[in-house]
């Protein structure tokens, strides 16, 4: 799969999913920092990779249908900083990169995983 790195979330993630065999490159790394969310969207589509975030107006199916993009998923931890967020997507990520993600919906909660 291939996937685009919310500035939201830490670097790290990049190198992970690329040690997992999956393409990723960062809103950073993109040159993307600050750029509106119907932007950073189109971008996303466009390049037919999944956006991982922690923001919850992206999310927003009213603005942005399941379906109209090439996939979001929205991580919900419940504790914040680089570390708490980097742990708990961490310890979650085999189980989300085992589903279809394509032109979805994904939240990840504290026990749950909601596709859309």
């Amino acid at each position: 799969m291939k996937f685009k790195i919310d500035e939201n979330l830490p670097g790290e993630l990049a190198a992970d999913l690329r040690d997992l065999g999956h393409e990723a490159d960062t809103v950073f790394d993109e040159g993307l920092m600050g750029a509106k969310d119907p932007v950073l969207v189109a971008v996303v589509a466009s390049e037919n990779r999944i956006l991982l975030t922690l923001d919850k107006g992206i999310a927003n199916l009213q603005q942005y249908p399941a379906g109209q993009d090439s996939g979001v998923v929205l991580f919900r931890p419940v504790r914040s900083g680089r570390r708490g967020v980097l742990t708990f997507i961490r310890e979650r990520l085999p189980n989300l990169l085992a589903l279809d993600l394509r032109g979805r919906l994904t939240v990840v909660g504290p026990t749950r995983i909601r596709v859309r």
